[in-house]
């Protein structure tokens, strides 16, 4: 049943993002920042834990989980640190961001798009 959970969300929010994209003159990259921005929404009003709890994957994999991750780690750095422990949770929860930036460069530099 986890799988047709995972696949229901994740299918909901890419349906709801095309729809968005076809419909109004939005760019992707607006999009996804409303998406990273309703997954910081999302989790600080405590939803995408119960999301993740219920989809499990399909709830991890949206770019909405890029900001339930930073939320988070923010949140939980401010609980135990305060003002630093909050940069430092915003700092190590932008690893994720980092390495698939980095991972992408790689894969530019040895790979080129065929037109």
């Amino acid at each position: 049943m986890i799988y047709l959970h995972a696949f229901i969300f994740c299918g909901l929010v890419c349906a709801i993002g095309q729809i968005i994209l076809e419909n109004t003159k939005m760019t992707p990259g607006d999009l996804n920042t409303i998406l990273v921005i309703s997954g910081v929404i999302l989790s600080a009003l405590g939803l995408y834990d119960i999301f993740i709890k219920w989809a499990g994957g399909g709830a991890t994999m949206p770019i909405m989980n890029f900001g339930h991750v930073v939320f988070q780690g923010a949140y939980n750095g401010f609980k135990q640190t305060g003002l630093i422990g909050l940069l430092n949770g915003l700092l190590s929860s932008s690893a994720i961001l980092t390495t698939t930036i980095i991972i992408s460069f790689l894969v530019t530099i040895f790979f080129k798009p065929k037109h």
